[in-house]
């Protein structure tokens, strides 16, 4: 009879455990629900592989506490455990895909200034090499008027024999080389011009600087005549000023009466003297 009666006991002891191992736990649903969900979402399994194996690791834990009857208040926080780490993996991957578009973002921009700047280098190199080309022709242009280089552009120099002696007005040939500078500067209406005029050493200084202004005038007057806008010549007269030759004798004096037309650059500026 003692037998039986402890063989029932241990029946109910059986069953009490089984009981408690098979109760619904509300915590431990959640967790499994929210794991699942995390599971079978590709942005959290490829962007938080680490922390969903910890969600599982923890839910795991859950689950076996649960099967051994552990009591409950333990099992929720196992649970809850496991619901925590569920929301850092989801978490991390909702950062990480929004660190992901940043970047992505970043790039594109990265990207759109780099073809930016490269259009940019591309269209300075053309520009660069439009204006070698310019200057090319600029210089096989003005090679009939001898034209020579120096720090403040192409230099044109009119000589004395192209005016009447002590006089302003040019000869026919005068005429002729001013019609070949105005047709390069038709050529060329980005290049502006600064006519000076020199003289000799000889006669009062008065008389000098009044001749070389008229001249450098004459000049100017010739190229509006022929067209070319008065925005585009500056004229000034330097007298006996900058000689290049002595003044001591009669072909040293012929080349320092002329007058120079400097051709501007690109831009229209020309160098003060």
């Amino acid at each position: 009879m003692k037998k039986n009666g402890y063989l029932t006991i241990s029946f109910v002891f059986i069953a009490v455990l089984t009981g408690c191992a098979s109760t619904p736990n509300a915590h431990l649903d959640s967790a499994r629900s929210s794991y699942r969900s995390a599971q079978s979402d590709p942005e959290v399994t490829n962007l938080a592989p680490l922390e969903l194996k910890k969600a599982g690791d923890a839910l795991t834990e859950a689950e076996n506490a649960w099967r051994k009857g552990k009591d409950s208040a333990k099992v929720d926080h196992l649970a809850d455990l496991a619901q925590k780490q569920v929301a850092i993996a989801q978490e991390t991957a909702k950062r990480k895909a929004a660190e992901a578009v940043v970047s992505s973002a970043d790039a594109e921009r990265n990207k759109i200034r780099l073809s930016a700047r490269t259009e940019e280098a591309e269209k300075a190199q053309e520009q660069a090499q439009s204006a070698e080309m310019r200057a090319s022709m600029l210089e096989s242009q003005l090679k009939e008027l001898s034209a020579k280089k120096s720090d403040r552009g192409m230099v044109i120099t009119l000589g004395d024999v192209l005016f009447d002696t002590d006089r302003a007005q040019l000869k026919s040939g005068g005429v002729r080389e001013v019609q070949k500078l105005a047709d390069v500067l038709k050529q060329n209406p980005q290049r502006n011009v600064a006519i000076e005029g020199f003289t000799d050493s000889t006669g009062s200084e008065d008389y000098n600087q009044e001749l070389s202004e008229r001249r450098a005038d004459a000049v100017r007057d010739t190229l509006l005549n022929m067209g070319i806008d008065a925005a585009r010549i500056t004229t000034r007269g330097y007298g006996k000023n900058f000689p290049v030759a002595s003044n001591s004798n009669e072909a040293g004096r012929q080349l320092n009466r002329r007058v120079e037309v400097i051709i501007s650059d690109e831009s229209g500026n020309i160098r003060s003297r």
